[in-house]
Protein backbone atom coordinates (compact mmCIF):
# COMPACT_ATOMS: atom_id res chain seq x y z
CA UNK A 1 0.00 0.00 0.00
CA UNK A 2 1.27 3.65 -0.68
CA UNK A 3 1.47 5.99 2.05
CA UNK A 4 -1.38 9.18 1.48
CA UNK A 5 0.34 11.99 0.24
CA UNK A 6 2.72 10.79 -1.63
CA UNK A 7 2.65 11.18 -5.61
CA UNK A 8 3.08 7.73 -8.05
CA UNK A 9 2.83 10.36 -10.93
CA UNK A 10 5.20 13.62 -11.95
CA UNK A 11 5.31 16.18 -13.75
CA UNK A 12 5.68 15.75 -18.03
CA UNK A 13 4.21 12.72 -17.79
CA UNK A 14 2.27 11.14 -19.82
CA UNK A 15 -1.34 9.30 -18.91
CA UNK A 16 -4.68 8.89 -19.84
CA UNK A 17 -7.82 8.71 -17.59
CA UNK A 18 -8.68 5.46 -16.00
CA UNK A 19 -12.06 6.32 -15.55
CA UNK A 20 -14.34 9.12 -16.98
CA UNK A 21 -13.66 12.24 -15.69
CA UNK A 22 -16.58 13.89 -14.05
CA UNK A 23 -17.64 17.91 -13.77
CA UNK A 24 -17.84 18.52 -10.06
CA UNK A 25 -19.35 21.65 -10.97
CA UNK A 26 -15.95 23.22 -11.61
CA UNK A 27 -16.92 23.69 -15.19
CA UNK A 28 -19.75 26.51 -16.05
CA UNK A 29 -19.78 24.79 -19.92
CA UNK A 30 -20.32 21.51 -18.71
CA UNK A 31 -23.58 20.20 -16.61
CA UNK A 32 -22.36 19.52 -13.09
CA UNK A 33 -22.24 15.28 -13.41
CA UNK A 34 -21.54 15.66 -17.05
CA UNK A 35 -18.76 13.96 -18.57
CA UNK A 36 -15.09 15.96 -18.95
CA UNK A 37 -13.14 13.53 -20.66
CA UNK A 38 -13.83 9.68 -21.39
CA UNK A 39 -11.88 6.75 -20.14
CA UNK A 40 -8.88 6.00 -22.06
CA UNK A 41 -7.96 9.85 -23.10
CA UNK A 42 -4.21 10.77 -23.00
CA UNK A 43 -3.12 13.54 -21.78
CA UNK A 44 0.29 15.00 -19.88
CA UNK A 45 0.46 15.77 -16.36
CA UNK A 46 1.90 19.40 -16.53
CA UNK A 47 1.17 20.47 -12.33
CA UNK A 48 1.49 18.20 -9.19
CA UNK A 49 -0.29 19.66 -5.95
CA UNK A 50 -1.13 17.91 -2.81
CA UNK A 51 -5.00 18.64 -1.43
CA UNK A 52 -3.72 20.35 1.69
CA UNK A 53 -6.94 18.78 3.99
CA UNK A 54 -7.10 15.33 2.73
CA UNK A 55 -3.62 15.07 1.80
CA UNK A 56 -4.02 13.55 -1.34
CA UNK A 57 -2.29 14.51 -4.80
CA UNK A 58 -4.12 16.23 -7.30
CA UNK A 59 -2.56 16.25 -10.74
CA UNK A 60 -3.32 19.22 -13.53
CA UNK A 61 -3.84 17.36 -16.34
CA UNK A 62 -3.54 18.95 -20.10
CA UNK A 63 -6.13 16.79 -22.45
CA UNK A 64 -4.93 19.23 -25.33
CA UNK A 65 -7.87 22.03 -26.79
CA UNK A 66 -7.41 24.30 -23.97
CA UNK A 67 -8.64 21.55 -21.59
CA UNK A 68 -7.06 21.33 -18.62
CA UNK A 69 -8.33 19.16 -15.40
CA UNK A 70 -7.14 18.49 -12.14
CA UNK A 71 -7.38 14.09 -11.48
CA UNK A 72 -6.91 12.28 -8.35
CA UNK A 73 -4.77 9.50 -8.99
CA UNK A 74 -7.56 6.92 -9.02
CA UNK A 75 -9.04 8.57 -12.08
CA UNK A 76 -5.39 8.30 -14.39
CA UNK A 77 -3.30 5.92 -14.95
CA UNK A 78 0.45 5.69 -16.78
CA UNK A 79 1.12 4.86 -20.10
Amino acid sequence: MIEPGVPNYRSGQRIKTAVDVINDDSFPTVPPGGVLVRAGRIGEIIRVRMHTEANVPIYLVDFGEQLIIGCFEDEIKAL
